[in-house]
């Protein structure tokens, strides 16, 4: 071995090994390919999709650091089984009136319309539905008693919660039938509509009686960001405990390395030279990002992010999914609450 060969794998040796599962997202790629590097860390990068890290993570505990959905990584915290300590690196977020669907031969014209309805779901307890719940209840007055929740796997059957759940008696959760996917069922019209983080394949196939309820996401999306200034977390980053209480360096270490990767992705976009996303009008969407909401539109941190959290952790605890009412600072490392300043 050379003599540079030697100093690099001394200088990996000396560095804490762990395994990391996220997504492949451009905010995150500056880390996945090396250019920006994570103080004290030798990464084994796993870039795997949501639904397959958060089973992972929240069943077995498989990853050093991973992806966490807000919501489960809620759940296991209030029940004080979390493997995981937080990391406010919110890796994804999303305006979730793209995400309910409705069936358009069924009378419902206006989101009021869903009461008494039989709405389908991949799990209850999802974050993206967490969020769609509160702004069907808060912009709507559409109370939880008000659905019938249908859960099941979307497009595979046999799908259920990865996360126990003891829900009051007043929220009406059924299954699927064994042998029907939630998509299917709203194809067949079991169902009268869908909520979730993805949309339903018959959508996507234009299925004639299968549409978005908010004919207009975008600008629905826009005036609920003017009226709350909510740009809601779907997802964090989490470390698992025992390897933060012997190294109690690692979250903010961590905190700094995903707070890079997103400004080297940032500063990608702003480069118009060459559009660097396969999608037509990007300058013109960053644009209209920063008008309405600012330059710093998707912060990292808890201070920027703490109105967010206290929303959503509120909501959480009224929808049923947290056995308490968490505080902000519950869900986080200490190290990671503040940073040094020059």
């Amino acid at each position: 071995m050379s003599a540079t060969g030697r100093v690099a794998r001394e200088a990996s040796l000396s560095k804490l090994r762990l395994s990391i599962a996220i997504g492949d997202y451009d905010r995150n790629r500056p880390l996945l390919d090396g250019e920006v590097q994570i103080d004290g860390v030798d990464p084994v990068f796993m870039k795997l999709v949501p639904e397959e890290i958060f089973f992972r993570a929240f069943r077995h505990a498989e990853f050093d650091v991973c992806e966490a959905s807000l919501s489960s990584f809620t759940i296991k915290t209030a029940q004080g089984t979390n493997p995981y300590i937080g990391v406010p690196a919110f890796v994804s977020r999303a305006f979730r009136h793209t995400g309910i669907f409705i069936r358009n031969d069924r009378g419902i014209e206006r989101p009021e319309d869903l009461k008494g309805k039989r709405i389908g779901c991949g799990e209850y307890q999802l974050t993206a539905n967490v969020w769609i719940r509160s702004l069907l209840e808060d912009d709507y007055g559409i109370g939880l008693s008000d659905i019938t929740w249908v859960r099941g796997g979307v497009e595979q059957t046999g799908r259920t919660e990865k996360i126990s759940l003891d829900l009051p008696s007043e929220i009406k959760v059924v299954p699927a039938p064994p042998d029907k996917t939630v998509n299917q069922m709203l194809v067949d019209g079991d169902v009268d509509g869908f909520i979730g983080p993805r949309s339903p394949s018959s959508f996507d196939a234009r299925h004639p009686n299968v549409v978005r309820l908010f004919s207009d996401p975008t600008s629905a999306a826009a005036d609920y960001y003017r009226r709350t200034k909510v740009f809601p977390i779907m997802h964090m980053i989490g470390a698992r405990r025992t390897i933060v209480d012997r190294h109690p360096w690692l979250p903010a270490a961590l905190l700094k390395a995903f707070e890079q990767s997103k400004r080297v992705a940032l500063g990608r976009l702003n480069d118009t030279s060459a559009t660097k996303i396969t999608l037509p009008f990007v300058e013109e969407q960053l644009q209209a990002a920063r008008s309405l909401m600012g330059e710093d539109f998707w912060s990292y941190g808890v201070d920027p992010n703490r109105h967010v959290l206290d929303m959503f952790l509120k909501t959480h605890h009224s929808q049923g999914l947290s056995s308490h009412r968490l505080s902000v600072d519950d869900l986080f490392h200490s190290t990671t609450l503040e940073a040094f300043k020059i």
